[in-house]
């Protein structure tokens, strides 16, 4: 084989490992080109401890979102979750976003319980009805620290 070869199938070599790699790291790290169809809407719980940014929001234990931003609330003194749901899912106006965590020490995530009503929130609705994710660590400290006379 002449060298004019060996350096054409190392190129294309080179060029197929550079694609190849292009396309893991959108797949994986679930980079979008294009927006997708999403409207925010957000919600207060007392402790958000846990819970990251790019946390899934489920419901029956299908993804319909992402945690977007966690704030806090200077007014209240609550966290300010915004959650990014996809287009297609519509949620009614009394739906409960609770904070859960997946397996006894895994991820946590927030799930959302649909309601019955027929009004829909839409972009920049507030979900109203909220539950806090259950912090196993007060409880321990309550129960080692409390005082059974």
């Amino acid at each position: 084989m002449n060298k004019k070869n060996i350096e054409l199938y190392v190129g294309l070599f080179v060029i197929a490992g550079f694609i190849s790699m292009v396309y893991l790291i959108v797949a994986v790290g679930e980079f979008h080109f294009f927006p997708q169809n999403q409207y925010s809407v957000y919600g207060y719980f007392s402790s958000a401890t846990g819970l990251k940014q790019g946390a899934r929001v489920e419901i029956a234990g299908v993804e319909i979102g992402k945690v977007s931003k966690i704030t806090i609330d200077r007014e209240r003194l609550v966290a300010k979750l915004i959650f990014s749901i996809n287009g297609d899912m519509e949620l009614s106006e009394d739906s409960i976003a609770s904070i859960k965590t997946s397996g006894i020490i895994g991820q946590k995530y927030v799930d959302i319980s649909p309601g019955g009503s027929d009004d829909m929130l839409g972009e920049g609705s507030e979900i109203e009805n909220t539950e806090s994710s259950l912090d196993i660590e007060s409880l321990v400290r309550k129960f080692i620290f409390s005082t059974n006379k």
